[in-house]
């Protein structure tokens, strides 16, 4: 990557429209997003050295493709210890999943380099003319949101996409060749503490509660993170009237002249807010007089099939999130209610399986904190709650002190279940608990027979009208391969079950 002349660095280049051609770049990590990196900046001129701790067979196919047209690889943790030895690099552009105090991130950082994330560095390449970018961030809700927006944009006959965290890579979309009206983004906390401008048309922080606090050194820094979604914004920085921190992130940011702060609520909502009246949800934020019309956007009703008792109040707000970033870009309410019915729940986040002998049953896997667990459970009132995992050291009183009333049962798996069994003695004694033996979960046979065990035993505790419901508020790690096949060998213990299905 040495050359002989060093190029204009990548800070002096005038964006949007970056023009990368000449920079050498460091990419760090080669998942999903950087090959995208690689692939687009490599494209467009630059010199691309990819660097990751991982050495398999698949990554060097992967490798592979890109190497043919001039990219290099470094593959083996030795090579992400330090920055390359005998290569001049220009920028730096980071896999999300690498930490801060990463010691080659750290030490590009000592030495003036600046260090990306894919989406700063897709803010600067998108062309002027680009599409607008509405944002959604926040510990839970966030992909259901950003799917929920990309349907409504869909059905106002907008070319649109979700992407960033889900879906497409955000330079992919940035820089697609035909060029998309507007980008429907979900963005994690890792992501935005790379990310200096994002300039969003709006943007919303759903909530935060405590998570990835290892990665970020705290509290405060995460929450820092997650309000950099409002840096620049035009139009409407979207927060939770309910939740303090969001409203405090919108007052410290800076952002573009007009810009207004846009709340949500589930009552009624003041001028500059979108909330719920006699079952509709009404916006008073994107009308000609807030003080004293609303407009009508969709019912309750058209949200019901999200749930097995209707739509939870977790997802009546991210409904209302998803139709004010809507609004904020001019999208009619007939879209906004038409994408919302239109709109299907992505697997595993409270996917509704079957009902079995007046019995419902419901895949949360994706619930892997407890703030995400209790919005979940809040949406039913009877539930058997198949709970547990490593709880990441995770305060688990306030959770079970939330939704002791709810509960009829709880089935815990998990290789310790101390933390779950102590909070529910404390705070739910009278619930009766069944413990699942982990037994040898090595392999899939083990794993499917535990989960067969925790469906048999959610089976015992529940009667007609119940949701038995697997919201493990933990991480999946411990016994699983991923949350994803946990949620998948459940819904095929849930298939095995005998009795009447409606």
């Amino acid at each position: 990557m040495t050359q002989a002349t060093s190029p204009v660095p990548a800070e002096d280049r005038s964006w949007p429209g970056l023009d990368v051609s000449g920079l050498r770049i460091l990419v760090t990590g080669f998942g999903v997003s950087g090959y995208a990196i690689a692939d687009q900046t490599m494209q467009r001129g630059a010199q691309v050295l990819v660097v990751d701790g991982k050495d398999s067979p698949e990554i060097r196919e992967r490798a592979n493709i890109l190497e043919v047209l001039g990219v290099e690889f470094l593959l083996g943790a030795e090579h992400t210890r330090a920055l390359p030895v005998g290569r001049e690099v220009d920028l730096v552009v980071t896999s999300p999943g690498w930490r801060p105090d990463q010691p080659l991130l750290a030490e590009a950082l000592a030495a003036g380099i600046p260090v990306w994330s894919e989406v700063e560095l897709a803010r600067r390449m998108q062309p002027a003319d680009g599409p607008d970018w509405l944002a959604i961030t926040g510990t839970n809700g966030k992909t259901t949101t950003v799917t929920m927006l990309e349907s409504i944009l869909l059905h106002a006959g907008l070319r649109a996409v979700a992407c960033g965290n889900v879906g497409l890579p955000v330079i992919e979309a940035a820089l697609d060749p035909e060029g998309f009206d507007v980008l429907a983004l979900e963005l994690s906390s890792f992501q935005l503490h790379w990310t200096e401008h994002l300039d969003c048309e709006a943007s919303v922080v759903l909530n935060v509660s405590a998570d990835h606090l290892d990665w970020h050194g705290g509290a405060e820094a995460y929450a820092a993170a997650k309000g950099r979604i409002f840096e620049g914004v035009r139009t409407a920085c979207v927060y939770s009237v309910a939740d303090p921190t969001t409203r405090h992130l919108v007052e410290e940011a800076d952002v573009a002249e007009g810009a207004r702060a846009v709340g949500l609520s589930l009552g009624a909502p003041g001028p500059s807010e979108l909330g719920v009246i006699d079952g509709l949800l009404v916006d008073r934020a994107f009308v000609a007089d807030r003080r004293t019309t609303a407009a009508e956007l969709a019912t309750l009703e058209d949200l019901a099939h999200l749930g097995a008792q209707g739509a939870g109040p977790h997802l009546v707000l991210d409904a209302l999130a998803a139709a004010a970033l809507a609004r904020a870009h001019g999208v009619e309410p007939s879209a906004v209610r038409d994408g919302l019915r239109a709109y299907r729940m992505g697997g595993h986040r409270a996917e509704h399986l079957a009902t079995v002998d007046g019995i419902d049953w419901v895949d949360d896997t994706k619930a892997t904190n407890p703030a995400a667990a209790a919005a979940s459970l809040s949406a039913a009132e009877r539930v058997v709650w198949i709970a547990g995992g490593d709880a990441k050291g995770a305060d688990l009183d306030e959770l079970v002190a939330a939704v002791r009333d709810r509960l009829v049962g709880v089935v815990l798996l998990g290789r310790d279940d101390a933390p779950f069994t102590s909070a529910l003695e404390r705070h739910a004694p009278e619930v009766p608990v069944r413990r699942i033996d982990p037994g040898d979960t090595g392999d899939v046979a083990g794993r499917t027979r535990l989960m067969d065990d925790a469906v048999q035993a959610a089976r015992s505790l529940a009667q007609a009208g119940d949701v038995v419901l697997l919201a493990p508020a933990a991480a999946s790690i411990d016994q699983f391969r991923d949350y994803a096949e946990r949620g998948d060998l459940f819904a095929a213990a849930v298939t095995r079950l005998p009795g009447e299905r409606a």
